[in-house]
């Protein structure tokens, strides 16, 4: 890994339906002592792009990789909440040297060959948001208040079909020596814990990685509403390990 003499900068990265404006109270928090930080749209997630229903993993890896040269190509730490984690784990395969932690936030790395929704119908472009009956079924809402919901309707973009549906082809070795934290949410580390040693798909990635912390922060899937106070602390104090 390359050093820097400086603090690295956070690159905020949401999750499906999501764009940088999700991340907007817990920028507000890091400013507050000069954290570095930016918050980021993926290819798709622009509610004004026209042709936002075609656009890939691979577009939304590229999308990442721009914004670290915007910033000098020097190693930054990403920080991946949800549906964020298949671009981002693609980043840490491809270009391992450019990050020198990554953050999951309710999430965690993505296995090589991993689809997200492989059965989603080819006769549909995209995914909207669902009605928060079903997503509350599928995600913790817990934490989020009215005022939360009704700006997560009103701003949500629907997921493009082919990010669902594209598998995350990874083959570096190198992404599993990037140091990284898990930011445990709707389930506690413990728990994320007993899923990696039974093998679980969802976290069996886990297991091959050789540095790792974990951080409970008990809310529900969106904790940059629920808790932004408390997941800017962490992000912060992520800062001080990648030095």
């Amino acid at each position: 890994m390359r050093t820097t003499t400086s603090s690295p900068t956070i690159v905020l990265i949401a999750g499906h339906w999501l764009g940088a404006w999700a991340w907007n109270e817990v920028l507000e928090n890091l400013e507050t002592d000069h954290t570095r930080a930016v918050a980021m749209t993926l290819p798709g997630l622009d509610g004004g792009d026209t042709n936002r229903a075609a656009k890939t993993l691979d577009d939304q890896a590229a999308s990442i990789r721009d914004v670290i040269a915007q910033h000098g190509d020097q190693p930054v730490i990403l920080v991946a909440h949800s549906g964020a984690n298949a671009p981002v784990s693609l980043i840490l395969d491809r270009h391992p040297e450019l990050v020198c932690r990554v953050v999951w936030v309710d999430s965690g790395p993505v296995a090589d060959g991993s689809v997200f929704a492989p059965d989603f119908p080819e006769d549909l472009e995209e995914l909207p948001l669902p009605s928060f009956g079903t997503l509350g079924q599928q995600a913790s809402l817990e934490g989020l208040n009215a005022e939360a919901l009704e700006q997560f309707r009103e701003r949500a973009v629907p997921e493009p079909a082919p990010v669902l549906r594209q598998p995350v082809e990874l083959a570096n070795e190198s992404r599993h020596r990037v140091p990284t934290t898990l930011v445990c949410c709707s389930i506690s580390g413990e728990q994320v814990m007993e899923l990696v040693q039974a093998g679980h798909p969802m976290f069996a990635e886990v297991a091959n990685l050789d540095d790792v912390d974990i951080i409970d922060l008990p809310t529900g899937h969106w904790p940059m509403w629920s808790r932004p106070l408390d997941l800017a602390e962490v992000l912060r104090s992520a800062v001080k390990p990648a030095l």
